[in-house]
């Protein structure tokens, strides 16, 4: 298997899995009332379009010649569902595979969540997380791991600005993630 088809078999697997294990989640506890939501936005969320776009490396947290080295423009493309709950909050399912630091695609899919402040009839700000798979070339050989970030987005309408922090220490990490969301 090539390497640049890991990354697209793992994003499609992980894609396909999402309605199989959202369906049974009869049980009371959390993990179930989770299961739930995810099942509801897989089930009812209407479709969304991602388009990742720019990942900004601190520099304060790099020497100007790795900063040099890296790719920011993290173009890429994915596909979601999303949710707006009955508190205006926002529920999301995505997949979607972008160019990293190394110009290498990673692949990620997961469930994002905000809490929206309605700022006008057409303008909302949100506050989040979202909790995810990803892949790298340079962490674990492509092997997929966890994570969570924070998530936070401006949006106009149905096109949402959208952004996360990845912490990091010196000469790792440090990056602003932008990309765009726009629901169909």
């Amino acid at each position: 298997m090539t390497t640049m088809s890991r990354p697209v078999l793992f994003a499609l697997l992980l894609a396909s899995a999402v309605p199989a294990w959202a369906l049974d989640c009869s049980g009371d506890g959390w993990l179930d009332g989770a299961c739930r939501r995810v099942g509801q936005v897989w089930n009812d969320g209407q479709g969304e379009v991602y388009l990742p776009g720019y990942a900004y490396h601190l520099r304060s947290a790099y020497r100007r010649e790795k900063i040099n080295s890296f790719n920011e423009q993290a173009w890429g493309f994915g596909l979601g569902r999303g949710l707006v709950d009955d508190d205006g909050d926002w529920h999301g399912l995505y997949a979607m595979a972008f160019l990293d630091s190394h110009n290498d695609p990673e692949p990620i899919a997961g469930y994002a969540y905000q809490s929206r402040h309605h700022f006008s009839e057409n303008w909302q700000g949100g506050l989040g997380f979202t909790a995810f798979l990803t892949s790298r070339s340079d962490t674990l050989h492509h092997f997929p791991v966890p994570g969570v970030l924070p998530l936070a987005s401006v949006q106009y309408k149905r096109l949402a600005v959208m952004g996360t922090y990845i912490p990091g220490g010196k000469g790792n990490g440090n990056v602003v993630f932008l990309f765009a969301r726009y629901g169909f």
